[in-house]
């Protein structure tokens, strides 16, 4: 009876233990980027930026800050630099222990830790300066590409200039057409 209750129990969980973490292909005018989602270790981010998605709030934003060797920046500007109106805050997660390395996402925001909106930047290279530490809030990453760096590098090359008071905007706008969820099926 014992070993039938086990069974069952644990043939209950299984579709727990084998949920995948969401992904979601980010389509831009250089090509796509798939990404899949930390949401274990960054549950409210991750909820955010679905909300986002299913909203259809990224499309028709560019990416307005890019900096070789560093990270490109999305999710919050149109082509004519004009803020998009977001949702309220959400607190920052970077206590989770993931680290900004090459090819993760993780949340932008102003000096204040709890500020992340929509914002969020590709980490071009290792950025382990951007973790959480003592005494520093840090950023919170929240997912990695899975497939289509080579799109973020390519990005990450474009030539960039100061436009209506921003720096490192790409001389010619890289769009986001649009982020979509992948469905598994």
């Amino acid at each position: 009876m014992k070993k039938l209750l086990g069974l069952c129990l644990l043939l209950s969980l299984a579709p727990l233990a084998l949920a995948k973490d969401p992904e979601v292909i980010i389509r831009t005018s250089y090509g796509d980027v798939t990404v899949r989602l930390f949401v274990e270790k960054a549950p409210i981010t991750v909820e955010n930026f679905l909300a986002y998605v299913k909203n259809g709030f990224y499309k028709g934003t560019i990416f307005h800050r890019v900096i070789p060797r560093f990270m490109i920046q999305t999710g919050g500007f149109t082509e004519r630099m004009k803020e998009k109106q977001t949702r309220d805050p959400i607190i920052n997660e970077a206590k989770n222990r993931l680290h900004n390395e090459r090819g993760t996402l993780a949340m932008a925001r102003t000096s204040d830790p709890d500020s992340a909106t929509s914002q969020f930047y590709i980490n071009v290279r290792n950025n382990l300066s951007l973790d959480w530490a003592p005494r520093n809030p840090g950023y919170t990453v929240f997912g990695e590409v899975i497939d289509g760096m080579a799109t973020v590098d390519a990005i990450s090359l474009q030539q960039t200039g100061t436009f209506m008071g921003h720096q490192d905007v790409p001389l010619e706008p890289i769009k986001i057409l649009d982020v979509v969820r992948v469905v598994e099926e």
